[in-house]
């Protein structure tokens, strides 16, 4: 059974800006994407990768990122769809002989191969977790009229982020459960789990470092410091 790295590469990236996905804007001398997936090509822990990406983005994956680039794990170019959870379920459908599958968007470049260890040390004993950091900042539950309903205790609180380690089975269950129900606000993969009722999904440290790029903001600070944050 393997391990399977999805790389969710499909998102428009509109809040960037530009008619670039923000996944291919050029980081570092070389496609934002490219930096993650170069963690899971050295990482022993990942046998095979899927790239899920746009119909007109698939033969530049093929092409220009994974042949140009060799990176020799990457054994497809699956298609995603509308949403993101549909870009998710698209590659579990894709996966074959998969134990653990290792969801990561592409938009989170500074991932590392520790983190990619820690996730998968913990996936092996508990089924499912996921990359986080605990909030630095205080957090406020807004009600409706975007007034303080309560607050949170900070030490519970947690910033989730990618990579999300699955049980293949487990997650693969989860999503087939919430597509027949049909999906609702569904921002990360954890929630299926939650939602469907499959067990606990437990928190393993990510870094702070770890961010999503969004904004163009979000992009200059990597390349102000060489590629990293």
């Amino acid at each position: 059974m393997k391990n399977i790295a999805i790389v969710l590469a499909a998102g428009e990236g509109r809040r960037m800006g530009g008619t670039l996905p923000k996944q291919f804007l050029v980081l570092d001398g070389e496609p934002l994407i490219c930096k993650s997936l170069r963690v899971f090509e050295k990482s022993p822990e990942i046998d095979g990768i899927l790239i899920v990406t746009s119909a007109d983005w698939m033969e530049y994956c093929r092409k220009e990122i994974a042949e140009g680039y060799g990176f020799s794990k990457v054994t497809g170019i699956i298609e995603g769809g509308a949403e993101r959870y549909d870009s998710v379920y698209a590659g579990l459908c894709a996966c074959r002989d998969c134990g653990y599958v290792f969801i990561h968007d592409a938009a989170r470049p500074f991932v590392t191969e520790e983190i990619v260890k820690r996730t998968y040390d913990c996936v092996i004993s508990h089924r499912a977790c996921v990359a986080g950091m605990p909030s630095k900042d205080t957090v406020k539950i807004a009600d409706d009229e975007g007034a303080i309903e309560s607050t949170p205790p900070r030490s519970r609180v947690w910033i989730v982020q990618t990579p999300q380690a699955f049980e293949y089975a487990l997650i693969r269950q989860a999503y087939d459960i919430m597509m027949r129900k049909g999906m609702n606000g569904i921002t990360d993969d954890a929630m299926t789990v939650e939602r469907a009722g499959l067990g606990k999904v437990m928190l393993v440290e990510g870094s702070y470092a770890n961010i999503k790029i969004t904004t163009a903001e979000d992009l200059g600070k990597g390349e102000r410091n060489g590629g990293k944050i």
